[in-house]
């Protein structure tokens, strides 16, 4: 079979496969390699229940253990269809906990023709909370992982894991033990939590909130504060805002119906339940905030094969690498503007955290990525692959940074209705940095021709002529360049900063 000719992909790496085979869900994920920050090609989940049923019977139910064989069919198809080279197959609680687990998983082998790797639940544990470190900048909380058949718990401070638990609080699970009864589940979930100890552990902290039951409970919240950015790695809560929620999610009185269209049919009537196991738990850990992640035990597994080289890359920066290398004309002259501008902003006065600083240097890496779009939009179309793209280790208000930033870079510093959306959500000090740093890229880019090798050399000094704060230096070999339209951009970034600078061809 020919294969395609297209440039989008990143060279060098093989598509890598995951099927993930939960008590609510099985699923099945092909990602574009096994790398620091992989990008998914190919992504199908059905819903089978197999969890439903173990807390009265002790094993999977009859009818939906076909369901998952005969989607494993499908899957195992599609796998070799996306040219998945690697395939890993995992098991979590409906798989260990029920007494025809073994039988399934048998069956299920001879399907997919490989093992299958049943994790136990400090295993699952283990790979949710690399799924966080793979997912987040120097995390430090409490991971909580819900499926459908348990809850696992683990402490996370960078890169070091604790020891997790499972507990029998899954969605499924926990709605069946309660017989329907709301009241009886929160009895059953607060005395199951009282004495966790990694819930002790967690006041002030974060917690990452994990699967796919809380990741609709998060969107439901996006639904009803009419949230601009609907991406769910990252969405906080805080504590106060989660307890005030939560209630509304267990019995709505003034929720507005249509948010729950947000919510697909098959998570509905696990909503309360997971709220439940939700509220109890941030109850009794007391967290500053409540993270939501779109990352768990798949990529945690995947996480734990790379290089230890490639696990301590940074996430968001090596895919902003990746995405300049697919669009950008000039990845090197990215890579220079990422250096260079943190050279010259503290010329400017600012001084950046490290956290800013991350942000910049990404913002910069994708500063060229919509170069192919028609000229009056390809603010627009920088600002929506930012915004939307599925980056991670990246805050929502960074994320917002750097659209912001290219957006400016692009169709001038004023805001309109294209930046309001996204400037509701970005701090007043990042979304004049954004403006600064957008304002330097206007600057740069009419220097260099989007090409390498010019950038490198210009810098921003203290004057010493009396009517000028900053020389932005150039070194006389470039004198050609001075021209009316680069010295109107150099002038906006004097008025947007409040300094008076003037080009000085050394």
């Amino acid at each position: 079979m020919v294969e395609s000719e297209a440039q989008g992909r990143l060279p060098g790496i093989a598509p890598v496969s995951v099927v993930d085979i939960g008590s609510n869900s099985i699923r099945l994920v092909i990602y574009e390699g096994l790398n620091r920050s992989p990008a998914v090609l190919f992504n199908e989940k059905v819903m089978c229940g197999l969890g439903k049923g173990i807390d009265a019977t002790g094993q999977m139910d009859a009818e939906s253990v076909e369901r998952a064989l005969k989607a494993l069919h499908r899957f195992k198809a599609l796998a070799t269809q996306a040219r998945a080279s690697t395939g890993f197959v995992l098991a979590t609680a409906a798989a260990r906990d029920a007494s025809n687990g073994p039988d399934f998983i048998r069956r299920a082998e001879h399907i997919l023709g490989q093992k299958i790797r049943v994790l136990s639940g400090e295993e699952e544990a283990y790979f949710s909370a690399l799924g966080i470190v793979s997912g987040y900048h120097d995390p430090d909380g409490v991971v909580g992982d819900l499926g459908g058949g348990s809850l696992e718990l683990v402490d996370v401070v960078g890169r070091t894991i604790g020891t997790g638990i499972t507990l029998p609080l899954g969605g499924i699970r926990l709605s069946e033990h309660a017989g329907g009864s709301l009241e009886r589940a929160r009895a059953y979930v607060r005395k199951t939590v009282k004495n966790v100890d990694v819930l002790k552990r967690g006041a002030g902290r974060t917690f990452y909130a994990v699967g796919g039951t809380w990741r609709s409970i998060a969107k439901l919240h996006m639904e009803l504060r009419d949230y601009p950015l609907h991406m769910m790695q990252g969405y906080e809560m805080s504590f106060e805002e989660a307890m005030s929620f939560l209630p509304e999610v267990i019995e709505p009185k003034d929720l507005k119906i249509p948010a729950f269209a947000a919510i697909s049919r098959s998570r509905r009537n696990l909503l309360p339940y997971g709220a439940i196991a939700l509220q109890e738990t941030i109850s009794l850990l007391k967290p500053a905030r409540i993270s939501f992640s779109a990352l768990g035990v798949r990529e945690g597994y995947l996480f734990s094969l790379l290089s230890e080289q490639a696990r301590n890359a940074d996430p968001l920066l090596t895919a902003a690498s990746e995405l300049a290398i697919l669009r950008a004309r000039s990845p090197e002259h990215a890579r220079e503007l990422a250096d260079w501008t943190g050279r010259v902003l503290p010329a400017l006065g600012i001084t950046e955290t490290d956290e800013e600083a991350r942000y910049r240097r990404a913002a910069c890496l994708l500063a060229d990525i919509s170069w192919r779009a028609h000229p009056d939009y390809r603010g627009l179309q920088a600002l929506n692959i930012i915004a939307h793209s599925t980056f991670s280790g990246i805050t929502h208000a960074g994320r917002a940074y750097i659209a912001l930033a290219n957006y400016y870079r692009h169709d001038g510093l004023n805001d309109n209705g294209a930046t309001s959306p996204l400037s509701t959500i970005t701090p007043a000090r990042m979304l004049e940095q954004a403006k600064i740093l957008g304002a330097l890229l206007r600057v740069a880019y009419l220097f260099s021709a989007s090409m390498p090798g010019i950038v490198r050399n210009l810098a921003l000094r203290p004057s010493s002529a009396a009517n000028t704060d900053l020389d932005f230096v150039v070194p006389a070999d470039y004198s050609e360049f001075a021209g009316e339209r680069l010295d109107g951009r150099l002038q906006q970034l004097a008025k947007l900063t409040g300094k008076r600078i003037a080009f000085r061809f050394a």
